[in-house]
């Protein structure tokens, strides 16, 4: 019996436990320093769980992993000498191969050979699935954070460009425990540089936590800018649909062309915005998030400036800000551009509305001047109706009252008939009433 078993608890709320060890789902690797981190972050549209298993189980050790194994989002695989971690994430797959360094690793020496070092081989990151976003050599040394010619060293590894840095954290006694130095550069061989030096008693822990932010914050800085493009690409679209909006509303107020034409033309132009919309709303909404990580990972590296260089976090947001701004404003401008066809839209159909209600208005008043005349002329045919009645039933009396006259009975057959024609009338008339009532009452 487990200790669940006996739980004096109700039934478990459905997904309680997956969403309670979500805070345990991707937890901080543990870096000994001095240590080199090989890391690659790639977008995984297109790319199966079952193609990324295939593709670790190339790691020495590791060719009987199980697709099971990568059912979650994170796994560490232990290899000789190197330890390989695997991340899925929305959009994009991270790969961290983390290698200590040699315990001669000097601050001055080993750094200009550090981007030699990748355990597993050019061969096995070449062919990681997916297409490249990030990647980065981060090295982290346990010296050198006092060194006066930190930033001269730093230069000679991190190669030719402006140097960023910053100090990180504080320690209980008030000091920072790290510095990070970039230029944030591509180098020839596709690999940013990011160098880390730390107090001597940086635990395995804390330096894992370290590269974890780093890594990261590059890694969502990134992600955030794909939605540059797309707010470049989308902005002259905009421009030729509202320019598309504004003629159609003056043809609207002028009430030039045909309600239909109008119709079309915003009808076509509503599928567009719609489009856009539907095809660029996702990307609009990813970037306002990865911003936010951005933002936040800075806040975490608890940033001190080095003298005669930029912070980390400064440098990025001087460049990143515009860029997320234009985004944002793309955004915007695309769900006004909804909103402002769909009042577009309503007008319209306004106006359509009225222009329909006084056309029903005509046709009722012509079917009224119809139903007044075709009362008229029933009134006419049925007083027709009467009279033609009356008058063969009053030649019926009348020949019956010449009959009797023959007949031997005194009677004088004109005066009977004429006497009879009111009383013909009223009866005649009555029959066709009942008549009619009981049409009525069959129709309804």
């Amino acid at each position: 019996m487990n200790e669940f078993d006996a739980r004096i608890l109700p039934p478990d709320a459905p997904q309680r436990r997956m969403l309670h060890n979500e805070v345990h789902a991707r937890p901080s690797a543990r870096v000994r320093l001095p240590a080199l981190i090989t890391y690659v972050a790639l977008l995984n549209a297109g790319v199966s769980r079952e193609q990324e298993c295939a593709h670790l189980q190339r790691l020495p050790g590791h060719s009987d992993l199980g697709i099971e194994r990568l059912q979650g989002n994170f796994l560490r695989l232990r290899c000789e000498g190197y330890t390989v971690k695997w991340e899925r994430h929305t959009e994009f797959t991270r790969y961290s191969i983390v290698q200590p360094l040699p315990a001669h690793a000097g601050w001055g020496s080993v750094l200009p050979e550090l981007a030699s070092h990748v355990a597993t081989g050019t061969d096995w990151l070449r062919a990681l699935p997916g297409q490249t976003v990030a990647a980065i050599h981060l090295a982290m040394l346990p010296e050198g954070m006092e060194d006066p010619q930190m930033l001269t060293k730093a230069q000679q590894w991190l190669g030719e460009g402006m140097l960023i840095g910053s100090r990180m954290g504080n320690t209980v006694e008030g000091q920072s425990h790290s510095c990070l130095l970039s230029h944030l550069r591509i180098g020839a061989d596709g690999f940013e540089r990011l160098l880390v030096l730390a107090a001597p008693e940086t635990t395995e822990g804390r330096g894992g936590r370290i590269s974890q932010r780093v890594l990261e914050l590059e890694t969502y800085r990134l992600m955030a800018l794909r939605g540059l493009p797309v707010a470049k690409q989308l902005s002259p679209v905009l421009a030729q649909a509202e320019s598309q909006l504004a003629d159609i509303t003056a043809r609207l107020e002028g009430k030039q062309g045909g309600d239909q034409a109008l119709l079309d033309d915003l009808v076509a132009l509503a599928a567009r915005v719609e489009r856009a919309t539907a095809e660029h709303g996702y990307r609009f909404s990813a970037t306002r998030a990865y911003d936010a990580v951005v933002r936040e990972r800075i806040a975490e590296l608890r940033e001190r400036p080095l003298h005669g260089t930029q912070t980390v976090g400064e440098f990025m947001q001087r460049r990143l800000s515009p860029a997320i701004a234009t985004v944002e404003a793309t955004a915007q401008r695309l769900t006004a551009l909804s909103e402002r066809v769909s009042r577009t839209s309503a007008l319209l159909r306004t106006r359509v509305d009225i222009a329909t209600e006084a056309q029903n208005q005509q046709l009722l008043e012509k079917l009224t001047r119809g139903q007044d005349l075709q009362l008229r002329l029933q009134s006419t045919v049925e007083g027709l109706s009467i009279a033609a009645i009356s008058y063969y039933v009053v030649s019926l009396l009348l020949y019956g009252a010449k009959a009797l006259k023959l007949a031997g009975v005194p009677i004088q057959p004109e005066l009977a008939a004429g006497l009879m024609i009111p009383l013909v009338l009223w009866g005649v008339w009555k029959t066709v009433q009942r008549i009619h009532a009981r049409l009525h009452r069959h129709d309804s």
